[in-house]
């Protein structure tokens, strides 16, 4: 999927490999902006999340995997993709919102 503004070639467009690069550096970078966004969310949630046991929430892990599992398969997305990329994401989210938390704790006492 190529958004109209992107310049970047779709893939069934490519005829060489610096197309194929110039179209995967750019979903890098998209991809880059929306996870800084999904890590601000992390940051709000160390923010209302007032006890730090509830930071880890092994029954949210599980839903976050199975709706990225479905979304995946929509998506035309290989599971055994999505779903390591997504683990490792939640672990360092969940390690990031740790920290997040103990810092504002800490400069509120």
């Amino acid at each position: 999927m190529s958004f109209t503004t992107d310049p970047r070639p779709g893939p069934a467009d490519c005829m060489t490999m610096t197309e194929v690069r110039q179209g995967v550096d750019a979903l890098d970078r998209l991809l880059v902006s929306v996870l800084a966004e999904r890590q601000r969310y992390m940051d709000a949630a160390a923010r209302i999340k007032q006890d730090r046991a509830a930071v880890r929430d092994d029954a949210r892990i599980e839903d976050v995997v199975a709706k990225v599992r479905a979304a995946a398969r929509a998506a035309g997305l290989s599971e055994e993709i999505a779903e390591p990329v997504w683990r490792i994401l939640i672990e360092r989210c969940i390690a990031h919102e740790f920290g997040v938390w103990d810092a504002l704790r800490q400069t509120a006492s």
